[in-house]
């Protein structure tokens, strides 16, 4: 059987992004994300989210804080009927580290952990090195989510979750 993901960026994809975020109560969902991902999951996808963590390198909150961010999270998701299959993080600040978007490693080590045939899966992100490090890995369709950011040749602008139930 042929393993497909939705891979999603966390800030700014699935939650409005403060900068930085790492309190529970400053968690808030982006409208549409968990009807998006509903939907995906009733396409045979699983939800695999990969993110950039730097406030971690940077001392701002701690690894033990932003796992305890993302089991809520994955709850919040569980509650709405919705299972979360991992969360893969880079901590690093140095861009050229192997994890850190936009470079593909955290894709890569989804693939190696599940099996994943990346041709027909999708990535969602709201940074163009999101969408980069998922083109770099080998997805198949990636997915630029902004209402100001112009799609580049590789990429599709997704300015309401709404469209992208059509195009997965």
């Amino acid at each position: 059987m042929v393993r497909k993901a939705l891979f999603l960026d966390r800030d700014g994809t699935i939650n409005v992004d403060t900068g930085y975020l790492y309190k529970i109560e400053d968690f808030r969902l982006i409208p549409g994300i968990v009807e998006l991902c509903r939907a995906a999951v009733a396409k045979g996808y699983e939800i695999v989210v990969i993110t950039n963590q730097s406030g971690i390198g940077r001392g701002m909150y701690t690894e033990q804080q932003f796992l305890e961010l993302t089991e809520f999270m994955k709850s919040l998701f569980r509650s709405h009927g919705v299972e979360i299959l991992d969360v893969f993080f880079c901590p690093s600040v140095d861009d050229s580290h192997e994890d850190r978007k936009p470079n593909p490693g955290l894709f890569l080590k989804a693939h190696d952990t599940y099996g994943f045939d990346m041709a027909v899966s999708a990535s969602l992100g709201d940074k163009e090195r999101d969408v980069l490090a998922g083109i770099r890995a080998g997805v198949g369709s990636n997915f630029l989510f902004s209402s100001s950011t112009e799609p580049t040749q590789a990429t599709a602008r997704v300015s309401d979750l709404k469209d992208l139930f059509e195009l997965l």
